[in-house]
């Protein structure tokens, strides 16, 4: 006879539940698990919006152009072919990370502002295909576009720049790269505490560092999908049918949002669980908002 494992039983108030934000078009927000719409949450990749949107408008005003080489702003880097415009839409042909091994706790914490100078020289040795043939996602590449926006903008700071050409622009608040550790929602862990979020405020933060409210996260896709504040929407946002839509995850919080050309948007951030499950809510909840009208899930991307 097959042996039979002993059940344990299981406390379900044992380990903490999942803190979520779903915040829609048509209804008022749904928090659990002590989630809030007023706290500082980690945003991700939605940073990334943030960071292309800056270019559109910095191209906008005159400061640069969306076809500029990289090197015009950076100068360390070789003659590549790479654009600005191939940076925001991923097609520069550079890696998905930085090169070298990554601390798995802290995997951004040593990828400061000298080590992304150091690595410009060989910009042309990272590359894994050439520039506007194939897009290849890519976190390192929003690193150099954020250095050449800075570089751009006289060296203004990465917050500064995205807070003059973005965030005031669009009357947003409740966006920083260091928020009041008072007012940080951080994702709980098991038996007790909270875990330690990623250091993203050196070369990466153009990538993935910001912080926001839900409700300011929320505030920034209605005005650039839904009410067009700034014309058509960056070229960061991914597309799939008639949604626009990005997502963002770091160790312990992750983001799904998305619009439709009918006005309907999304909004879903969660701690402490599976990305790929936030991105599900996310669409699942477009799609009871649209009816069967809502297009199908968008893969899954950083």
């Amino acid at each position: 006879m097959r042996r039979t494992a002993r059940r344990h039983e299981v406390n379900p108030l044992a380990r903490p539940r999942v803190p979520v934000c779903v915040l829609t078009s048509t209804a008022g927000p749904v928090l659990t698990a002590g989630h809030a719409v007023d706290r500082y949450v980690e945003i991700g990749s939605l940073t990334k919006v943030v960071t292309g949107t800056a270019l559109v408008r910095m191209a906008a005003a005159g400061i640069l152009a969306l076809d500029d080489p990289v090197e015009r702003w950076l100068p360390e880097a070789p003659a590549t072919g790479i654009s600005l415009l191939h940076l925001a839409r991923h097609t520069s042909g550079l890696p998905r990370l930085p090169p070298g091994p990554l601390s798995r706790r802290d995997p951004y914490a040593a990828f400061d502002a000298a080590a992304l100078r150091a690595l410009l020289p060989r910009l042309d040795a990272l590359t894994v295909g050439p520039p506007g043939e194939a897009e290849e996602y890519s976190n390192l590449g929003y690193a150099v576009l954020g250095a050449a926006l800075r570089s751009a903008a006289s060296g203004a700071s990465y917050a500064e720049l995205v807070d003059e050409h973005v965030l005031r622009p669009l009357g947003v608040t409740e966006v920083a790269v260091r928020p009041d550790t008072e007012r940080r929602l951080l994702a709980p862990r098991w038996p007790g505490g909270r875990h330690r979020p990623w250091t993203m405020t050196g070369a990466i933060l153009p990538a993935g560092g910001l912080w926001a409210t839900p409700r300011a996260a929320a505030d920034l896709v209605v005005r650039l999908l839904v009410e067009r504040r700034f014309g058509e929407p960056a070229p960061s946002w991914q597309v799939a049918g008639g949604l626009r839509w990005h997502n963002g995850a770091t160790r312990h919080a992750s983001l799904f949002t998305g619009a439709t050309e009918d006005g309907s948007w999304v909004l879903v951030h969660r701690l402490g669980a599976d990305p790929d499950g936030t991105d599900r809510l996310g669409v699942e909840t477009l799609r009871a908002i649209r009816g069967s009208a809502a297009p199908a899930a968008p893969p899954g991307a950083p």
